[in-house]
Formats: structure tokens, sequence, C-alpha cells
């Protein structure tokens, strides 16, 4: 199949007072018709990054300093403002984690989204455009639609200025839909019927969608793929089922051990041990090393390449390598690693 967008080897950096920041650094990624590929990682690893790349919404002291961007088949790496103009809406929108950043305060929330329709299909009739309108709040589960259209976003709460947002977004009928962590700001009810919501949406429409977050839990219930960012890579993707039940990078397993759902009762919830490193001041290597309980000798002189596990599990960790010490034992700790129990051992093997 096809990908609708494909990432290669992308690296974009900033220009700052303290040097210069490698928010991606050769970042390589696929996203197929009518799937759901989730980006996980914390806070500041480039996920949201990759996303204003892709829609070319990057502050001025950013650059693209290698790399290819395809979408639909196109290279529009070099594409400016007015190129990205006809592209923006018609063949990819996105969903920002903030809908009050995006809704303007002082104007209804159906004129808003008939704006949107408006850039799709300049020519269509008010009376069309507000049956659009109607349609699109229907389906992002608005309810009293005509009613609620007449409003304005300080009328609506959290969860329904989100499903506004999505309106926005579907209203030129994208075929590829960027979410940058849509839930962030809701409760867990309302993210719940949130994360249903895009997964009807993208059942119903076919739109291919690139789901942002930091929570291997949300990402759960609606991803068939996962792709796991640290420090402006990709270090580990596969199915969710790979990711889930068979993950094979330390920062992967760790990101699943912090999960509330591991925690055994009375005990404090893990962390994953230190902190990221500075985008301006990279360490040689790995730079998941200094955190990496199992980490070896060369992880911390060599930056290790994507290894093949299967035709859909690929991880960036020497522990893949076949002359580094067996991975029996760690595949064998990984169960009492779910119930909080630390296995011993790691950071003094070496390749």
């Amino acid at each position: 199949m096809e990908s609708l967008l494909e990432i290669r080897d992308l690296s974009v950096s900033f220009d700052t007072s303290q040097g210069e920041l490698k928010a991606l650094r050769n970042v390589n990624l696929s996203l197929y018709p009518g799937e759901v590929l989730a980006l996980v990682g914390e806070s500041g690893c480039g996920k949201s990054v990759l996303c204003k790349t892709i829609m070319k919404l990057l502050p001025e002291n950013a650059r693209i300093k290698n790399g290819r961007i395809l979408a639909a088949g196109k290279d529009i790496t070099d594409y400016r403002e007015k190129e990205m103009e006809r592209l923006r809406g018609r063949l990819f929108s996105m969903v920002f984690q903030n809908p009050m950043t995006v809704l303007n305060p002082a104007v209804s929330v159906g004129e808003q989204i008939g704006e949107a329709v408006r850039v799709r299909y300049p020519k269509m009739k008010r009376e069309e455009v507000l049956k659009r309108v109607l349609e699109l709040m229907d389906l992002t589960g608005i309810p009293e639609a005509e009613k609620r259209c007449k409003m304005y976003p300080c009328h609506f709460s959290g969860g329904m200025r989100q499903r506004s947002v999505m309106a926005i977004a579907l209203a030129c009928d994208p075929g590829i839909l960027l979410a940058d962590e849509p839930t962030t700001a809701l409760d867990v009810t309302v993210q719940a019927q949130i994360l249903d919501l895009l997964l009807m949406i993208q059942k119903k429409l076919k739109t291919a969608t690139l789901l942002v977050s930091h929570d291997l839990s949300v990402v759960a219930r609606v991803a068939d793929r996962i792709a796991v960012m640290y420090a402006g890579k990709i270090i580990e993707t596969g199915t969710s089922e790979d990711i889930f039940y068979d993950p094979r990078h330390p920062y992967t397993r760790g990101l699943l051990r912090s999960l509330p759902f591991f925690a055994e009762k009375g005990e404090e919830l893990y962390t994953i041990p230190g902190m990221p490193p500075s985008l301006t001041r990279l360490p040689r290597g790995d730079a998941f090393a200094c955190r990496n309980e199992y980490a070896l000798a060369i992880d911390y002189e060599k930056e290790p390449p994507m290894f093949r596990i299967s035709d859909t599990h690929y991880a960036a960790t020497w522990l893949l390598d076949p002359r580094a010490p067996s991975m029996e034992n760690i595949s064998l700790a990984w169960p009492d690693m779910l119930s909080g129990n630390r296995p011993e051992g790691g950071g003094e093997n070496s390749v």
C-alpha cells in the first residue's frame, strides 16, 4: 500500500541564543490511508515540531537541515507559504492541543466552521454552507447543532470546544489529520469520548490520522501503529501489539512501566530515572544511555541504528545487536518489571 505521508531522514534545528537546538534528528515515518499512527514520548522530544514541520508552521528561527516530506506522492519539503496554503485543509489539517488558541472568542462557532468550509468551497451558497456546518457539528458529536452554531466559544465546555476544532479541521475533507495531543487538557471521561470520536471519524471518512500524545494509555485504544520518540529521534516503531506486548527499547519499557495500571497498591509509581538531555548539548552516542539501566559501553560512544525485529517492528538499541549480551535475562525480567520489581544489573556490559 502506498503511503499518504512519508518522512525521510528529516532533521530540523532551531537557532537559539544557546546555540543550535536539534529538535528533529533523521526522523523516518510513514502514514498509510485509513490508519491511526500514534507518536508518543515525553514532552520536548519533538512530537509537535514534527507536526508543525509537516504543516510548515515553524517559527522564523527554525530550518529544515536535511530530509524530505512527501505528501500524497509530492515532495513538499521546499514548498513556500502560497503553495502550502493550497494544501492546508485540503490535503491535511491539524487539531491543536488547546482549542482556545484556535477559536476566535468574538466569532460564533458556526461562523468559524463555516469559514473553513468556504476555504474548500468558495462558491458554495450560504444555505449550503450552513447545512455543511450542521453536518460537521453532528459528525463531531455536538448536540443541538442548530442552536449551538450561534453560540460563542465561551459558552462551550472544554470537550465541546475540542469537538468544534475537530469540525473545523474536517471542514475541507482532508486526507491526513494531525492531532497534536487533543485530549491533554480534558478530564478522563471526556478524553475517552474524544478518542472514540477520532476513531469513529477515521473509520467513517477513511482519514489517515497522526495522533500525538505523551501517554501510552491514551493511544492504546485507538492506534494501529505506534512510533516512540526520544530526544528528536524515532527509537521504536511497531504495531500496537508489538509495542505493548513485546517492547524492545528500554525507553519504551520505561514508559509502559510508568503507567498507573502497573503500580502496586502502596508503592510509588515508577518513573524513568534522570532527565532528557538538552537538545543544544546532546551527548555522544545514544541520547538515552545515561538513563538506561541496561546501557552498554558502546551506547556512550556510538548512536545505535534501527534493528529489525519483524516486518512491522524496529527498535534503535544496541541490546538488539548480535554481539550484545543475551537478551534472554532481560526479556524474562520484563513481566517482573511490570509488577514493580526492578531487575538487577545493567550499565556495566559492553559490546
